[in-house]
Parts: structure tokens; sequence; C-alpha cells
């Protein structure tokens, strides 16, 4: 039996029961007909998020996230490999449906948008391998669908993500954007069904 990569970080966020925001309860996977488990990435050289959430009708379920983080003094190659073999741990462990990715972002550093290219398709390889679906979306994409706004801010991702999954605590940077790809397709993307965000308003930079 293999063991769990040093590289790889799960983020124990359990899930709040519906309507509740003070008392944390442990997931429990849903088994009934029905349910399409998604695997979300936030591709990076040094860090790859990931989040995985479970979609139920328009009811959507943490799962898990974290990080996979590369070895700083590693090269290239070593780095493209601890993603893949990171991502394969998560996938083998969590057996998503589909997987949904965030396109490349190409700035105005051709080395960097370079470099993040490459970690993407080491990603793409690791759920193709596994024989699943991709979809890709733009940072516009996936922030339009989470928070409503496709110039949302970081901080104001990780709380729609955090209310949307019900979660105890704050996910990290990485693993937010990850679970918001995630939520973004179940959103609409690959005729998974829109899940209404409505009700939600911006005040002071954050949404309520």
């Amino acid at each position: 039996m293999k063991r769990k990569s040093s590289r790889l970080r799960e983020l124990p966020l359990a899930a709040l029961p519906r309507g509740s925001l003070s008392q944390a309860s442990s997931f429990k996977p849903q088994a009934s007909q029905g349910r399409i488990r998604v695997l979300g990435i936030d591709p990076g050289l040094r860090i790859t998020g990931f989040g995985v959430i479970d979609k139920t009708g328009n009811t959507l379920d943490y799962v898990t996230s974290g990080c996979i983080k590369t070895p700083a003094d590693g090269g290239l190659a070593l780095r493209l490999k601890t993603i893949l073999d990171g991502l394969g741990e998560v996938i083998a462990a969590n057996r998503p449906d589909q997987v949904a990715i965030e396109k490349v972002f190409v700035n105005s550093n051709p080395q960097s948008t370079l470099l993040l290219g490459q970690a993407r398709g080491t990603a793409i390889c690791a759920a193709v391998l596994h024989d699943l679906d991709v979809a890709e979306y733009t940072a516009l994409q996936i922030k339009q669908a989470v928070t409503g706004q496709g110039k949302a801010a970081k901080e104001q991702v990780q709380d729609m993500v955090k209310r949307l999954l019900r979660l105890a605590g704050d996910p990290s940077a990485d693993a937010a954007d990850a679970l918001a790809c995630a939520i973004c397709h179940a959103h609409g993307g690959q005729g998974l069904g829109k899940l209404a965000t409505a009700g939600y308003r911006m005040k002071r930079g954050r949404l309520v």
C-alpha cells in the first residue's frame, strides 16, 4: 500500500449543518443515486489547490480540500511529478466523477505563464489518466458563478465558498479557489444544472 505523500495536505474543514453557522458536524457521504462528485483544481507550480464537493440535486456538500506543495529546491520535472502524484492520490481517495480546472491567465511575464501552463497541463494529465472528463473555466467565469461578479477579490471568493458549503472554518486561498472552480462547474458547467445564489449582496467588500 502506497504511503500518502508528505507534500499533500488536506484541510479538515467540517461542514456546518444546513441553516446553522455555529455547530460543526462531520461530513457523511451521500450514496444516493444522482449524486455527482466534482474535483476542482487551482493549478500552480509552487502550490496546487484542490477541492472536492458533492452535488445532489440543487444541494452542494463539502467533501475535502487542500494543497499540494512542490519542493522549492526541486527542478521542474520533480515539481511536475509531485503535482501528478499528489492529484493522483486525491483522485484515488475521493473518486470524483468529473474535474474542473481554472484556465491559465496570461500575464506580462511570459516565463511565469509558461510554467503555470505546464503545471496546469500536468493537472489535466492526472485527471485524464483516471479517465475523467475535464471542464475548463476562466477566473472571471468562476468568480461570476460563485460571487455574482467577475471582478470579486480573493477574500470575497473565500467568504462565499465558506457560506455556500457551510464550512466551519476558512479554507486557504488556494483551496478556496479550487472549491470555487468546483462550485462553478456545479452551477452550470457540463450540464450539471444551475444552483442559484440569489439573496446575497455586497456590504463593505463582503458578501452578506
